[in-house]
This record gives C-alpha cells, sequence and structure tokens, in this order.
C-alpha cells in the first residue's frame, strides 16, 4: 500500500467517524419525546424548582405549584429539540444523584441539591459566541437554561408569586419611568 492510499482511507474513516456522530446526536435531539415519563416528573420538578426559588419571606415555588404550569409550557410550548434535551437533563440528574447521594434529587440535602444544580449550570454552559447560538438554534436550548427560565417564569405569572413575591398592581394607572422604590420593596409584577 503506497502512503496516498493510506492518507486517504485514514481521512475518509475520519470524515465517516464525524459524520456518524452527527447524526447520532441529531437523532438523540430529533426523537420523539418521552412525554408519559415527564407528566410524572412532578415531585422532581418541585423540588427543581424550590431550590432555585426557595421559600423565605415569601412563598416558594413549590407553593406556587410552578411544577404544573412547567409541564404545560414543556409539552405545548417548547421546541422538540429543546424538549428532548430537558428530559435528557432530568434523567442525568437523578442519575447522577443516585449515584453520588444514594437518593433521589428531592431527598437529598439542601447543600447537596445545590451543588448538584451548581454542577450541571457549568455543564449546560453554552459555548461562547456563533457557535453557542447555533448549537442553541440547531440543537435546543440546555437544560439548565430552560430549567431556570421556565422556573422564573412560572413563579412570576403565578398568584403567590405575583402578589406576595412581587410588588403588584392590579390597576396600573399612568407609565412612570423614573419611580423610588421604598426600603424593602419587591420589583413590580406589572409594568
Amino acid at each position: 500500500m503506497n502512503r496516498r492510499k493510506a492518507i486517504g482511507r485514514i481521512i475518509l474513516a475520519g470524515v465517516g467517524g464525524v459524520l456518524a456522530f452527527g447524526g447520532y446526536k441529531w437523532y438523540e435531539v430529533a426523537r420523539h419525546p418521552d412525554l408519559a415519563w415527564l407528566e410524572h416528573q412532578q415531585d422532581l420538578l418541585a423540588a427543581l424548582a424550590d431550590t432555585i426559588i426557595p421559600p423565605t419571606d415569601s412563598p416558594g415555588a413549590r407553593q406556587a405549584g410552578v411544577q404544573d404550569f412547567m409541564i404545560v409550557l414543556l409539552k405545548d410550548c417548547t421546541d422538540r429539540h429543546t424538549l428532548n434535551k430537558f428530559i435528557d437533563g432530568l434523567k442525568d440528574l437523578e442519575s447522577h444523584c443516585r449515584s453520588k447521594y444514594n437518593t433521589s434529587f428531592a431527598g437529598c440535602s439542601g447543600a447537596d441539591r445545590i451543588a448538584t444544580l451548581t454542577r450541571f449550570e457549568k455543564r449546560d454552559r453554552p459555548l461562547p459566541g456563533i457557535w453557542g447560538k447555533a448549537e442553541s438554534r440547531y440543537l435546543g436550548n440546555p437544560f439548565f437554561s430552560t430549567l431556570k427560565e421556565y422556573t422564573a417564569l412560572a413563579y412570576c405569572t403565578s398568584e403567590l408569586g405575583a402578589t406576595r413575591g412581587l410588588a403588584y398592581v392590579p390597576v396600573p394607572t399612568e407609565y412612570h419611568g423614573c419611580l423610588p422604590l421604598q426600603p424593602g420593596q419587591p420589583a413590580w409584577a406589572t409594568k
């Protein structure tokens, strides 16, 4: 065998491997999502949301019932690629907690929950620049950014979150561009 044929075959094998891996990744995010499994994960979603927005002097995310709204958002308003990444992220999170702490995420202590979420936040950090935008557009948003976005949206639009977690004016009047906040006043729920 001469050198040119060997180099050509090495390049062909490399290109074939890259295409096979790309096809597998595309299939992984484009397959039909496991919505039946997601429906049974309300306790996990409630524990995740309650770790992100814990109860303090205002009610937490679990008390506001964000897990039900998050499931509706995921089923009805999320594209297939992001939904598959989210479901895979939930499964990875549960398997990580079971292997490291020998319990589910809901059974972990507060410090273990925060450590787990910090690990997944670092893992799911998007790539910088145009590569991150292309990945988000064609392969879906990462698990952790979807989790944070939907938790905040569900909490701020819930009755408890809007009335007790945020300042709420039921009938807003005219727009005041610069309105001073009182000491200790939460952010506004209405515009």
